[in-house]
């Protein structure tokens, strides 16, 4: 839903923060529930949003506490950053978790040559918009992390690796770099400091697998954008041979206000419902056939109830939740029976599914999970970079399964295939994680909802044996044995 600016600010007053998708009942930067101001203390990641709706020029930053966290950086050692960094326990907002201070130690030691930074910004994970926000609206934070991020493991070059698509985001940070440029913010001995940083954004051609950091660098370096055999890690050899750490957006707008507040204070950071040992807060979100699809920043403890029923407005126009997907496509299905679940790393994965990305999309009674897999699989299989052979033509195998149940032309022992790709392509079988991740969701469609494949099995064969007995009776007798 698009919105005027004066629409825009009138929803602002009101306490409403205007989505392209629906009037959200809870602001964008925070959800607030017990009214409290949302401040850099309880909402680190959106809180300059509760004051403006876009913060898009380095005045406007700066008045926002804007690079505090990168002068506090400054006036201490690379080393001591990094420390405060690693002891904060952020983890990777990209999907996998790993705490990020940790990943920079495994940094190989400086050697005089080129080190980078880079930032995966390409957000292409079905049902994920997340990094999208904060690079449309706060470019400056992002920047800022990343100053501090390559302060921290003596980096003296990055890239923001952004989808194609988000021709604003880029525009928008591209700006902001140009502003930085003439206010010695970026380039050499950056505010005085002997601490000097380029930085560059750099428009990927649309593949899925740059998720992947091995792939996303080979992009980067003008290659085919194929995984690479790890060890060496980009740690130790990334882009261009060198020295190299890859972490998402989420990841590094973190950074700033954990150099305000220090690492204590990111453990600490008060929880609103339940109980997590996760540091920090996380943009979650909803979409789907939700009463208001959004983002939501939150410290964890929430449960997906919490945020498809209270913060997403429940289902829309009466309609019955079915299953969700708790973090983009490539997560195991979740049915209602879950829906108490924390979310939060180990909650969501002991109850069989992955946190990734945070946002969930919501499946309701009325879709054919049929026909969702096989549109998620068509998906995947098309994003496949080709490299190994069990994704190169397991995938396409799987699709055109689907695609004959969907039809009206499956055969018997069609689920019995679907479930062996889902142990073919799974772990340690392929080269790297993209096909085991799209067995996620048809592993667990299968388990939850393998009654609705096999009806469409039942549904062909009958057909079938009714077209064979217009044929011949005899057709009809042998169908009917097999």
């Amino acid at each position: 839903m698009s919105l005027s600016l004066t629409e825009q600010l009138n929803e602002r007053r009101q306490g409403r923060a205007p989505s392209q998708l629906n009037k959200q009942r809870y602001p964008i930067y925070g959800a607030m529930l017990d009214g409290a101001a949302p401040t850099s203390e309880n909402r680190p990641l959106t809180w300059r949003l509760a004051h403006q709706e876009a913060v898009l020029d380095l005045a406007t930053y700066q008045a926002l506490d804007g690079f505090k966290g990168l002068k506090i950086a400054l006036n201490q050692s690379a080393k001591e950053a990094l420390t405060t960094i690693k002891d904060s326990v952020v983890k990777g907002r990209g999907g996998a978790g790993f705490p990020a201070g940790l990943k920079w130690t495994f940094m190989s030691p400086p050697d005089g040559g080129p080190r980078y930074l880079i930032c995966n910004a390409d957000e292409m994970e079905p049902g994920t918009f997340k990094d999208r926000l904060l690079m449309e609206r706060l470019p400056f934070q992002l920047i800022e992390g990343m100053l501090i991020s390559a302060y921290a493991i003596n980096a003296n070059a990055g890239y923001i690796f952004i989808r194609g698509e988000y021709i604003l985001a880029a525009e928008r940070l591209n700006a902001a770099i140009a502003e930085l440029r003439e206010n010695n913010l970026l380039g050499d001995n950056i505010l005085g400091s002997d601490f000097s940083f380029e930085l560059h954004v750099h428009t990927g051609a649309g593949r899925y697998i740059c998720g992947e950091e091995t792939a996303l660098i080979n992009c980067l370096e003008g290659r085919r954008a194929n995984p690479r055999t790890k060890p060496p890690f980009p740690q130790v050899s990334g882009a261009w041979g060198r020295p190299t750490v890859v972490n998402n957006v989420e990841t590094l707008n973190n950074m700033p206000a954990i150099m305000i507040h220090g690492s204590e204070w990111y453990k600490a950071l008060p929880k609103d419902k339940g109980a997590s040992e996760t540091p920090g807060t996380k943009i979650f979100g909803c979409s789907g056939l939700v009463n208001d699809p959004g983002l939501w920043e939150l410290p964890f403890g929430y449960s997906a109830r919490d945020i498809i029923e209270e913060l997403a407005g429940g289902m829309k126009d009466g309609r019955k939740l079915k299953a969700w997907l708790p973090g983009g496509a490539s997560t195991d299905f979740l049915t209602t029976d879950h829906l108490d679940v924390v979310m939060d790393f180990d909650p969501i994965q002991n109850a069989g599914s992955r946190l990734g990305t945070g946002l969930i999309m919501v499946v309701d009674e009325a879709q054919d999970m049929v026909e969702l897999q096989h549109n998620l699989q068509t998906f995947f299989q098309r994003e496949s970079c080709g490299w190994c052979t069990p994704c190169r033509d397991g995938l396409p195998w799987g699709v055109k399964i689907l695609d004959a149940m969907k039809s009206g032309q499956g055969q018997l022992g069609d689920v019995e295939k679907l479930q062996g790709l889902t142990r073919d392509l799974w772990l340690g079988k392929t080269f790297c994680a993209h096909a085991p991740g799209a067995m996620e969701p048809l592993m667990s469609a299968l388990k939850y909802f393998r009654h609705e494949f096999d009806e469409k099995i039942d549904q062909s064969v009958g057909v079938q044996v009714i077209d064979a007995a217009a044929a011949s009776p005899t057709q009809a007798q042998a169908q009917v044995a097999k």
